[in-house]
């Protein structure tokens, strides 16, 4: 008798397990080729795009054995509601036998100021075919010729070191369908609505060679304007394009672009009944100095708390003060979209100990390296000052040393030592310093004040800033060793990508094209950058010599093209596009690439 029911519970649980393994069997072929991840110019449903004839491109998911594309359908049209039923009246490419994922646009001509739907339909390994979502791009200016805009600027004086305001008030009388803002920049900005930082990005524009190309970024502002009276505000720094300070050794205060930051500004609202009205840039705009009185790129900020003119981006700010903006010519004739994945502060790292020197010398330990900025909290009397010194080392009593960083540091005079930002108080409660236009290298920070003070622990909180690029690639292994080299390696190739590849965030930020050249797999195989090197690849074409001869660095003020001149004179460059890499007596590689 127990045997038997022994037999019975064997054979039921046998027979469950069989029922379960076929059920699982079915349900796992059933499963669906779905494409998902879909991208236009490898961004998802981006914004302000120029391309004449953009890229889409998709993922398959796809769980079964021998999965595979074997032929796709896009439609891509104005009306979403068409595409979503597979009917484009822009672009239907039919059914295509091609397991490509990467198809580029080849339907009516696309019009600016507008936005597309685009629908795929792909075909699995057993010609059964499945359907994505709807996605979407929209057009930029697509041409120079569509700013409305004149360029603008407070001075033309390179030396003069605060930070420009702009402000201009407008009126809304009717109902918004929506609204966008397209700014460009010789420089870097940060756009305001009614008070509000538009955006989340950092150190927009990126950097390029700003007398050949010059990018514009596009905002959705549709919620940030209101019916009746608004306010745009702008601010300006000077990023590479007006580089103070300090000379370096590359020559960026000689750079045959160097000029006061400028920018052009068209916000285009688009209403209800149909009607489009810009608010443009020109000489209506009022400009004034900020609090911001120095800053660099490859230094430090400075700000004084006490020129604060609260208000300044708002409607009800009194502007009477201030003085009519200039015109200005443009950087280049060649303003293209800025369409990479933008830098953001990624992540706030709290500080891992704080360590008392005396009364007015703090030294705080993030407890990693990163490359981006601290933000700062202090109360104190009107005029108190603090500097906030970075740095990647200690010394033996526990100070900050810049040793190791601060080797090329040219200082024109005393008044901006490196990567140390200065915060003076207005004296009004707990005030906040988050540098706008800088990042740096960095463990440490040295906070001196000009008098004693109380500083807490969370008094300072670091931010990891790099260009936003999507992970892609996972190692996990049992080997804590080689989890911590990966990481490692992630942390110092995002440390260096700010719109382009560099070779340090703290003592050159320079694009050294041997050091990308050899990050380059590294970089993909871990993230989403291709649109960064995209952009990169563009400035390699505004470098290139007539010759084929690129520079050392890129984007470059000139310098780096003497050496590879000389050089071609040994090597000869190759006579089809292609590329090699050499020595040079820097220790450092070069990469010259024929570009066609």
């Amino acid at each position: 008798m127990i045997l038997n029911q022994t037999i019975c519970k064997a054979l039921s649980f046998t027979i469950a397990i069989s029922i379960l393994s076929s059920f699982s069997s079915l349900c796992y072929a059933l499963l669906p080729c779905i494409p998902v991840e879909l991208q236009c110019e490898h961004l998802t449903n981006p914004l302000g795009i120029d391309a004449g004839a953009p890229r889409f491109s998709w993922r398959l998911e796809d769980v079964r054995s021998g999965a595979k594309q074997t032929a796709y359908k896009l439609v891509v049209g104005i009306d979403s509601s068409l595409v979503s039923q597979g009917k484009g009246g822009h672009w239907q490419s039919g059914k295509i036998p091609s397991n490509t994922q990467l198809v580029t646009y080849s339907g009516v001509p696309l019009q600016p100021f507008t936005k597309y739907f685009w629908r795929l339909e792909v075909w699995d390994k057993d010609r059964k075919p499945s359907t994505s979502s709807v996605a979407s791009f929209e057009t930029g200016l697509m041409n120079s010729g569509n700013w409305k805009g004149n360029w603008i600027s407070d001075i033309n004086d390179v030396t003069l070191k605060p930070a420009p305001y702009f402000r201009k008030p407008f009126e809304i009388t009717k109902k918004i369908k929506s609204a966008r803002a397209y700014i460009a920049a010789g420089g870097l900005y940060e756009l305001y609505l009614n008070g509000q930082k538009i955006g989340s990005h950092r150190l927009d524009p990126m950097y390029t060679r700003y007398d050949r190309r010059t990018l514009y970024v596009t905002y959705d502002v549709t919620p940030q304007l209101q019916s009746g009276q608004n306010a745009i505000g702008v601010l300006l720094g000077n990023g590479w394009y007006n580089h103070q300070s300090a000379t370096a050794g590359w020559y960026f205060d000689k750079a045959p672009w160097r000029a006061r930051p400028a920018f052009c500004l068209d916000l285009r609202i688009t209403y209800v009944d149909g009607t489009i009205e810009t608010i443009s840039s020109g000489k209506d705009w009022k400009t004034a100095l900020s609090p911001i009185v120095f800053n660099s790129i490859y230094t430090s900020e400075h700000y004084d708390g006490r020129l604060e003119q609260s208000g300044w981006n708002t409607v009800s700010f009194t502007d009477s003060s201030w003085k009519p903006a200039i015109d200005r010519s443009a950087p280049s004739t060649n303003i293209v979209a800025q369409s990479l994945y933008p830098i953001r502060l990624v992540e706030a790292i709290a500080t891992r100990s704080m360590t008392k020197i005396n009364d007015t010398t703090f030294v705080y330990d993030l407890g990693r390296n990163i490359a981006g900025i601290s933000q700062f909290r202090a109360k104190g009397p009107s005029g108190m000052t603090f500097r906030l010194k970075h740095g990647e080392r200690l010394y033996a009593n526990g100070r900050v040393d810049l040793s190791n960083i601060d080797v090329y540091y040219r200082p024109v005079d005393n008044t901006a030592p490196f990567q140390t930002d200065v915060f003076i108080l207005r004296g009004e409660g707990e005030e906040t310093f988050t540098p706008h236009f800088n990042y740096k290298g960095f463990q440490y920070v040295e906070v001196t004040s000009s008098q004693p003070v109380e500083l807490t622990k969370e008094s300072l909180v670091g931010y990891f800033m790099h260009s936003d690029v999507p992970p892609i690639g996972q190692v996990s292994s049992s080997n804590p060793t080689l989890n911590k080299i990966w990481w490692a390696t992630n942390n110092t190739y995002l440390s260096n990508l700010f719109g382009y590849p560099t070779d340090c965030p703290q003592r050159e930020k320079n694009g050294w094209t041997g050091d990308a050249h050899i990050t380059i797999e590294t970089g993909l195989y871990n993230f989403d950058a291709i649109t960064i090197y995209e952009k990169w690849l563009a400035d390699h074409r505004d470098e290139q010599q007539p010759n084929g001869v690129l520079p050392a660095i890129i984007p470059t003020s000139g310098w780096g093209t003497t050496g590879l001149t000389a050089l071609t004179g040994q090597v000869p460059l190759p006579s089809f596009p292609g590329m090699y890499t050499c020595s040079m007596a820097t220790k450092k590689s070069c990469l010259i690439i024929m570009i066609t």
